[in-house]
C-alpha cells in the first residue's frame, strides 16, 4: 500500500486532498484508480487509511476509512551528523538513514572532509537530499518526513547535539565492546540521541578530544574498520533495536 504526505491543513472531517507533485505520481506513474486504498500522514503520530475517491484537476481527494495512532517513529529521536563524503554517498547514506528511522540528517564539515560546497551548490545539494529523504520515508511508510539540514561545523554540530541530548562518536580507539554495549544500553532512557559519523579519513584526534569534552561517549563498532556510508547505518540498526517497542 502506498504512502502520502499531506499538510495538516489538507486533512477535513471525512476526506483528505492531495496536492502538489504527488498529484501526478498518484494518476501517471502508480496509475491508481477510484476505490484503491492508501496511507497518508501529516507529520504527526496518526496515520490515516484512505480510500481513493475522486481525480479533479490539480488535486486527488482520497476519504478517510480509518484513523489509527502509529508506532513507526523510534521512541527516542536520533539525528545523525555526517560528515560529508565524497561523490554522491550522502544519497545513499540519507535513504538508509530514513529507513532505519533517524528523526533529521545534518551534514557536517570536519577537519578532513575534502568536498567544498559554495551557496549555489549548497542549496541545490540540501534540496536533493530532501527530495530523497522524502521518498524513503514514502517507502518504509515513516510518520514523519525527516529533514536533512544545511550543512555545518563540527563545533557548531556538537553544541547544537550537546544542548538536544546524548551524543555517540564511533572511533576506531574508542574502549572495547563492552563499554559499548553499556554506553547504548543507556541510550533508551535519553531524550534524544546525536550520531556523529567522520568522513573518509575518519576524525581527527582533536575533535574526538573535542567531542569528549562535551560529554560524548566514544563507542567502538567492532574489530572491523567501516567505510563511511556503512558506520551510520552499523549505529542506527543497532539502536533500532535497542529502543524499538512492539
Amino acid at each position: 500500500m502506498y504512502k502520502f504526505f499531506v499538510s495538516p491543513k489538507d486533512i477535513r472531517q471525512e476526506n483528505i486532498c492531495i496536492t502538489g507533485e504527488d498529484v501526478n505520481h498518484i494518476k501517471n506513474v502508480l496509475r491508481m484508480r477510484i476505490g484503491e486504498q492508501m496511507l497518508i500522514s501529516a507529520g504527526d503520530d496518526r496515520e490515516y487509511l484512505c480510500e481513493l475517491v475522486d481525480f479533479s484537476g490539480e488535486q486527488v481527494m482520497a476519504r478517510i476509512l480509518d484513523v489509527n495512532g502509529s508506532n513507526r517513529e523510534l521512541p527516542v529521536p536520533i539525528t545523525l551528523y555526517q560528515a560529508i563524503p565524497k561523490g554522491d554517498k550522502m544519497d545513499m547514506i540519507i535513504q538508509k538513514a530514513v529507513e532505519l528511522g533517524a528523526a533529521k540528517v545534518v551534514p557536517v564539515v570536519t577537519d578532513r572532509v575534502i568536498v567544498k560546497l559554495d551557496e549555489k551548490k549548497k542549496q541545490k545539494r540540501v534540496e536533493r537530499w530532501n527530495g530523497i529523504a522524502k521518498a524513503a520515508a514514502k517507502q518504509s511508510k515513516r510518520n514523519i518526513i525527516p529533514e536533512v539540514a544545511f550543512p555545518i561545523q563540527f563545533s557548531e554540530a556538537l553544541k547544537e547535539a550537546h544542548k538536544k541530548g546524548t551524543t555517540i562518536i564511533p572511533y576506531e580507539e574508542a574502549q572495547g565492546m563492552n563499554a559499548s554495549r553499556e554506553v547504548i544500553k543507556g541510550l533508551v532512557n535519553a531524550k534524544h540521541i546525536a550520531v556523529f559519523i567522520g568522513p573518509e579519513g575518519g576524525f581527527s584526534k582533536e575533535e574526538i578530544e573535542q567531542a569528549a569534552g562535551l560529554g560524548a561517549y566514544p563507542i567502538t563498532l567492532g574489530h572491523r574498520i567501516l567505510r563511511t556510508e556503512t558506520a551510520g547505518m552499523a549505529v542506527l540498526s543497532v539502536l533500532m533495536f535497542a529502543l524499538e517497542q512492539d
